[in-house]
């Protein structure tokens, strides 16, 4: 047997052909986000129905154990899974031994946890944490089953199936956490809904993907994957620390109840940015891996998906910065409006965090998980820096400071990228700087029309902040040349979503 490790190509598995790439990345994307669409309606759903039955210092209590789990879920996929992803070429056997790898990480941490339950509830101070730890402890070994299924799905670019799963299984976690919540089970429901979505995902995972894990193989290396991961992982890790710090501080400092309606606004806000971000990506790695070689196409490609995210993601975070007030009533109701200025907040941090998404593409589909690593370290110390100092302030001012450090980290990020790989460095600056422009100008103007109106009911105050926003977008359209065709570029990928254009 040939030996294969990412970055090389074997006899197995064989990929598709890069041809017509354009009108088939466009047509995953389409699928994806169509998905991603029913998802997010699920979630929020999720979050305005059960906003309503639960209390603040459910969630909070919930969030406890979300930040320090969470660490474990990282180990637990290890990386692997964007290992075999990016693999030019994967064989059966080697899928089979991450298999076992991701299931033996998912078992070990799971009994981490559950050992540790213990002195983490006194951390915190609430006994409730310890129980909550160890039941959220068994989506470990259950997401580690269904980690290399999905995996596989995303290889063979079946993005119809994982569109699916991703609305049927929150669907059917959603219903059993409502009526768990109508019985009285407090924050149990959250935990019923984790552990729900998790197992719902893994059965149609199997069923989808059609094969079994044969046993463990000497004969099937995975040194590279592991290699691919472990610095993977630990740019996750740094990342996933120092995006959490602001968790971590209000849990110790000021408690569930703050931390409940911290991580609710947190919640509202990645609803929607993550139905963008992650079908993206889903999209977006794959294709990248097999342009990495083709500089030009490359190029046009990471340029195209940082002015998608820019023109879609970025106008909607304008219109929640600018009527986070209104938001805040319609979703989570009169009771949450302690959650309003820290949603304002976490909205311009993620405007900022949108020009530098794309960076992370290209980290994933060039394989440099090694500077990924070391960049992370740098934007951790940023980030942890400004939610300290920030942390003196309160929770709103631990949310400025989250706000803060994207904005000093994302310029930093583009310029450390270009220093380790070809990326078309000047056209995303320009790209950013207006996409940036154009939300910083909208915002105050869409901001002002929502205070005129503050008499008015809080579903069309959203409405005006809307419309005003989209308007400043189609005026800034007419009068910017540049800007014109960088929307004109974006209804072009639109309608070749549609079949109507040509591929790339």
């Amino acid at each position: 047997m040939v030996k294969t490790a990412p970055g090389q190509r074997g006899p197995q598995l064989r990929d598709r052909r890069p041809d017509g790439l354009g009108a088939r990345a466009m047509r995953g994307a389409t699928v994806v986000l169509g998905g991603q669409a029913g998802k997010a309606i699920i979630q929020l759903a999720s979050v305005v129905v059960l906003a309503r039955l639960l209390s603040p210092s459910d969630y909070g209590l919930i969030a406890m154990v979300i930040t320090v789990v969470g660490v474990g879920e990282l180990l637990r996929d290890f990386g692997l899974s964007s290992a075999a992803i990016q693999a030019p070429s994967l064989s059966r056997e080697q899928r089979d031994n991450l298999w076992w790898v991701n299931v033996g990480l998912g078992i070990a941490l799971a009994g981490l946890v559950c050992a540790g339950s213990g002195v983490l509830a006194a951390a915190y101070g609430q006994s409730s944490i310890g129980p909550i730890a160890q039941a959220l402890s068994l989506t470990f070994v259950i997401n580690g089953c269904a980690t290399q299924y999905r995996a596989d799905l995303v290889r063979q670019l079946r993005f119809v199936r994982i569109s699916a799963i991703d609305v049927v299984a929150p669907a059917v976690a959603l219903t059993l956490a409502i009526g768990a919540a109508l019985l009285g089970w407090h924050y149990w429901a959250i935990v019923v809904q984790q552990l729900a979505q998790a197992g719902v995902t893994l059965i149609l995972l199997v069923l989808s993907a059609r094969w079994i894990p044969g046993r463990p193989r000497r004969d099937a290396p995975i040194g590279g994957f592991l290699r691919y991961g472990w610095n993977m992982v630990a740019a996750q890790l740094v990342g996933y620390l120092s995006n959490n710090v602001d968790n971590l501080l209000i849990g110790l400092r000021f408690g569930p109840v703050a931390l409940g309606i911290y991580s609710r606004a947190f919640q509202l806000l990645m609803t929607g940015v993550n139905q963008v971000r992650l079908p993206l990506t889903t999209v977006a790695l794959p294709i990248l891996s097999r342009l990495s070689d083709d500089t030009v196409r490359f190029g046009d490609w990471l340029c195209r998906g940082q002015l998608m995210l820019g023109y879609t993601l970025v106008a909607a975070l304008a219109v929640v910065a600018s009527a986070a007030e209104p938001i805040t009533a319609v979703f989570l109701g009169p009771q949450w409006a302690a959650a309003a200025p820290i949603l304002r907040l976490l909205a311009i941090a993620g405007i900022f965090q949108s020009l530098a998404f794309v960076g992370y593409w290209v980290y994933l589909s060039r394989a440099l998980t090694a500077d990924l690593f070391r960049f992370s370290l740098l934007g951790a110390f940023i980030k942890i820096t400004c939610v300290v100092v920030g942390s003196t302030g309160g929770v709103v001012g631990i949310a400025l400071g989250y706000a803060i450090a994207p904005a000093i980290e994302w310029p930093i990020s583009l310029w450390w990228l270009s220093r380790r790989t070809s990326i078309p460095t000047r056209q995303l600056f320009g790209g950013a700087y207006r996409v940036l422009a154009i939300a910083s100008i909208a915002t105050p103007i869409a901001w002002f029309v929502v205070e005129w109106g503050s008499s008015w009911p809080a579903v069309p105050q959203v409405l005006a902040a809307f419309i005003t926003v989209v308007a400043t977008y189609a005026l800034a359209g007419l009068l910017v040349p540049r800007i014109r065709r960088d929307l004109a570029g974006v209804i072009d990928a639109m309608r070749l979503v549609r079949g109507r254009g040509e591929s790339a």
